[in-house]
């Protein structure tokens, strides 16, 4: 628990009065039109600058060249399959990433589509495992203002400035469009999963524009937030003596990033089918009202050969400000060749009064409801247990989109005011804490709704259940909405596709069998999460890093598993469950270890794999194939600290239960790294663990401090089983390995990296006391005394946080006690983002506050600040002291969450039973062991089917 007494901080706070008018802000002061008081701010005319990656030394290259050229080959044989290497530092974008990103769109695992600050689309992820960085620049929103009876007139698309690739304006392409937005007076807010775009007079000096972007990001809802749909709310405000006709434009390219409108064969009309690959349907919609009048263009192209090019719709836009209404009735385009583009449009048009006010709704979604890895395996994605399995389910989503944003809006409020709300709070800290979890739709998410094979799970003919459209337009009435009109369009992920066209109005949609109800939820864990168990939330994949193509990468996950566990708990102990079925089992095909080049089998019973896969997860583990994994130190003490902390936090029994034959498996295979019998685990002079390129010798801080934290969770959820044997057996262990621990590190003021006899062995790791850190996550009594504690944590935060700029950067992870970086490879010289919010909770943990805030302050200066290097929506692992970065969009630092539940930790983990470690039992050295006797084993494992089936097949 933490003090009441927070440290508050008053730099980096961003009131919106900076960047927006405050009579502007008054003026949208209303339907949640005015961006909020705590958000992430940008003015468009920002530059977007190039973000500038690391390189390694000369040393660190001469250290890694075996390895480099064994990866290399690797990654051409993978190549030669059609296949991406899982890590390929070769191949680089033709797009170099920059410092654009914003707000992401959609929900969780059904695919993604990032959206830049600008307002450019980008960064798409609809393929499982593939990123897409380019934006495509024919989508775009513009808006169109005739004023005095048509002689005052504006137009503009709503992205500042030309940008590059556009051409020149004669052209029939989307570079003839009036890109006359300055972007000084136009400002971007962002508090995930929401954004605003305020307009300040920009381009019409007497309109004030406000854009509200809503993703179905509902904390403890397993269906809207699986939801691939995103809703744009724009408010109007005249603040002219004229009324004024205000026209929006929403283009869409058919694409799914990268270059593949260019591809050819290509087609918007009402039906499609799907040549190979699956397909991908989008749908984009407006809600046409009393005052509010749609129309739609449902093809257009971006050269001079289309039948009607961009210059054409945008010179049709310009005078009349709509599109014709027989449009509706056209049917399907001709097939676009190779090169060529197919657009669509969807205008909305209103009259606003002078110093009136006006609302305008589209929605975008997209159906993708197949998804295919590339060793075979196919799934459904979730969102399909509710509008089934076709394609054009598109159509449905964007209606329910727009139907349904106020609900998301609501509960969304519910969710982060209290945090918002939190004097004590910094400002920065309560924004980015949200902002960080754009990783979970931006990360690579695959949510399928069944373990099943997709050809298993469903027919792809099977109905969606309809309902009477008097229901909708009941829901309709609710947003003053007559109907929502639109047009849908297709793309797949191969180079060839027949994609379509089609028009929805005032048609029947989807509702899913499950009546849904509105919780009231804070940020803690829910109630319904725990009473609802047999609920199905299907499975849940996300990626290392955008780089690194990893499925739910185990050690990294270690650190970000508190924004799971607090926001959608049923998927965290998913995850649990999957690995601990990993434990049991064994893969023995041969695999080769490219950084000794040495061959091992893909799995080892008992060791917690890596990762769940790349090409085919959860069928083909570890992936990761630069070191032998099972003979790393850290992650079966992972498993067991993760699977402990959920167990406690939830107060599952069932998963306890179900779980606790892998966690004994786990326990019982470290056994084989005590070399000397003292009951503490020992490395082996590589680096066996999450720090892969930092090698250990002998007992480090790192591993040591997990081992002991692991015997003293493996204890209490063993006495809380009512296995008490196993639990004196463990405390009898730690009781032995905290002496030798401290013995062998504890050097008056922290703990040694390691206990050989290297350069570093003496260095300071940031991250020495992880065990610490979760068992106080988790509601156990401390592993060290407090002064050991507090000394480690204040030793980290004078040498590795403040001597490295001043505290403006985070926690680099080794620092040597003379007060310089420990460059002995890349790792230590690196400053990693999770790591420093994991070292910023255990501060806060330890009730060292403001140490914790600046700590943790450091990667918001470095990342997300102005003065910063431009890592906002795309934080990295880690950057150098001179800020060049390694693998962006990257999984580990959602750990700040792990600050907020140290802030806050749930009712079960303050009221979790404590286990005194130091009383225990006299367990003879016959019996000293973690193994246990077999039929001990199967009576813990049988109890299980007091709970139902369980997925776990224990072999004893």
């Amino acid at each position: 628990m933490v003090t009441g007494n927070l440290f508050h901080s008053k730099k980096n706070s961003w009131p919106p009065e900076e960047y927006v008018s405050r009579n502007t802000l008054q003026l949208f002061n209303f339907d949640s039109a005015a961006p909020p008081k705590q958000a992430w701010r940008r003015r468009l005319n920002s530059h977007a600058n190039i973000l500038k990656e690391f390189s390694v030394t000369f040393m660190e290259a001469i250290q890694m060249v075996r390895l480099g050229i064994r990866l290399w080959s690797y990654v051409r044989e993978e190549a030669s399959h059609g296949r991406k290497a899982p890590i390929d530092p070769f191949t680089r974008e033709s797009c170099k990433p920059s410092a654009s990103q914003g707000v992401p769109l959609g929900g969780m695992g059904s695919g993604s589509i990032s959206r830049g600050f600008r307002g450019e689309f980008r960064q798409w992820q609809i393929v499982p495992g593939t990123c897409n960085i380019s934006p495509v620049m024919a989508n775009q929103f513009s808006i169109f203002i005739s004023r005095d009876g048509g002689n005052k007139k504006y137009a503009s698309v709503l992205a500042p400035g030309q940008h590059e690739g556009l051409g020149k304006t004669s052209d029939e392409g989307i570079s003839s469009w009036g890109w006359n937005l300055n972007g000084q007076h136009s400002t971007y807010h962002a508090l995930f999963p929401r954004a605003w775009t305020i307009y300040d007079g920009e381009p019409d000096p007497d309109l004030k524009v406000s854009c509200r972007q809503i993703s179905p990001f509902v904390p403890h809802d397993y269906r809207d937030s699986s939801l691939p749909s995103a809703v744009f709310v724009y408010t109007l405000v005249n603040t002219g003596k004229e009324r004024a006709k205000v026209s929006l434009l929403f283009t869409w390219a058919n694409s799914i990033g990268g270059i593949s409108h260019f591809s050819g064969d290509h087609v918007n009309e009402p039906f499609m089918t799907a040549k190979g690959n699956p397909p991908v349907t989008f749908a984009v919609a407006a809600s046409e009202t009393q005052n509010v009048n749609v129309t739609i263009l449902p093809c257009f192209g971006l050269t001079e050969g289309s039948f009607i090019t961009a210059r054409k719709m945008w010179g049709k836009m310009m005078q009349d400000g709509q599109f014709d209404r027989e449009n509706f009735n056209i049917g399907p385009s001709m097939p676009s060749s190779p090169g060529e583009t197919l657009c669509a449009a969807v205008s909305a048009s209103a009259w606003v009064e002078p110093y009136g006010k006006c609302t305008i709704a589209f929605a975008l979604a997209w159906s993708s409801p197949k998804i295919k890895f590339s060793k075979g395996s196919s799934y459904y994605r979730r969102y399909t247990k509710f509008y089934g399995t076709s394609e054009r389910a598109a159509v449905d989503l964007v209606h329910d989109a727009l139907t349904n944003y106020k609900h998301w809006e609501e509960e969304i409020e519910k969710w982060q005011s209290p945090i918002l709300e939190d004097i004590r709070l910094p400002e920065w800290y309560k924004f980015t804490l949200f902002n960080e979890l754009y990783f979970l739709v931006a990360g690579g998410t695959v949510w399928i709704d069944s373990s099943s094979p997709s050809a298993d799970v469903k027919s792809d003919q099977d109905p969606p259940i309809k309902v009477e459209s008097k229901n909708i337009k009941v829901a309709e009435a609710e947003m003053n909405c007559r109907h929502s009109t639109g047009f849908e369009h297709t793309s797949t992920s191969g180079c060839n596709s027949s994609t379509g066209v089609g028009l929805k109005q005032n048609g029947n949609s989807t509702i899913p069998r499950k009546k849904r109800s509105s919780k009231h939820f804070s940020h803690h864990l829910k109630t319904e999460d725990q009473l609802d168990g047999n609920e199905d939330v299907g499975r849940f994949l996300y990626l290392e890093g955008v780089e690194y193509i990893m499925w739910c990468t185990y050690d990294v996950h270690f650190y970000a598993s508190f924004a799971l566990l607090e926001l959608f708990p049923k998927i965290e102990l998913n995850i649990q469950r999957d690995f601990a079925k990993a434990v049991l089992s064994e893969d023995g095909r041969k695999v080769k270890f490219l950084a000794e080049g040495n061959y091992g089998i893909r799995k080892v019973r008992g060791a917690v794999p890596h990762d769940l896969g790349t090409h085919d997860p959860w069928n083909e583990m570890n992936a990761y194939n630069i070191h032998d994994t099972s003979k790393w130190k850290d992650l079966n003490s992972k498993f067991v600290l993760q699977v402990y902390r959920d167990f406690a936090a939830t107060g599952d029994m069932a998963f306890g239960i179900e779980v606790w034959p892998a966690v004994r498996t786990a326990m019982e295979y470290m056994e084989q790294f005590d070399r000397d019998d003292d009951g503490l685990i020992e490395n082996d002079g590589f680096p066996d663990q999450t720090y892969d390129a930092w090698t250990v010798h002998g007992v480090s801080a790192y591993c040591g401090c997990l081992w002991l934290a692991a015997l003293q969770a493996a204890a209490a959820m063993a006495q809380r089983l009512g296995d008490k044997f196993f639990a004196e057996t463990c405390k009898t262990k730690f009781f032995s390995a905290k002496s030798e621990f401290e013995k062998k590190l504890w050097n008056g003021s922290y703990f040694n990296y390691d206990s050989g006899s290297s350069s570093n062995s003496k260095s300071i790791q940031a991250d020495q006391l992880a065990g610490q850190w979760y068992t106080s996550s988790s509601g156990l009594g401390p592993i060290f005394d407090e002064f050991k504690t507090r000394s480690s944590l204040q030793k980290i935060f004078d040498f590795n946080v403040m001597k490295i700029k001043g505290g403006r950067m985070g926690a680099v992870n080794g620092m040597h006690p003379n007060g310089n970086v420990d460059e002995s490879c890349m790792q230590s010289r690196e400053i990693w983002t999770g790591v420093t919010y994991a070292v910023a909770a255990n501060m806060l943990l330890a009730g060292m506050e403001e140490e914790a805030f600046t700590t943790a302050e450091g990667i918001f200066i470095a990342g997300w600040s102005e003065e910063g290097f431009g890592y906002w929506f795309q934080t990295p692992e880690g950057w150098t002291t001179d800020g060049h970065y390694r693998s962006l969009i990257y999984m580990r630092p959602l750990a700040i969450w792990s600050m907020q539940w140290a802030l806050s930790p749930p009712k079960a983990i303050i009221e979790a039973p404590k286990i005194n470690m130091m009383d225990r039992i006299v367990i003879s050295p016959a019996t000293f062991s973690l193994s246990l006797p077999e039929t001990r084993v199967r009576k813990i494992a049988n109890k299980t089917a007091c709970f139902g089936n369980s997925s776990l097949q224990c072999t004893c």
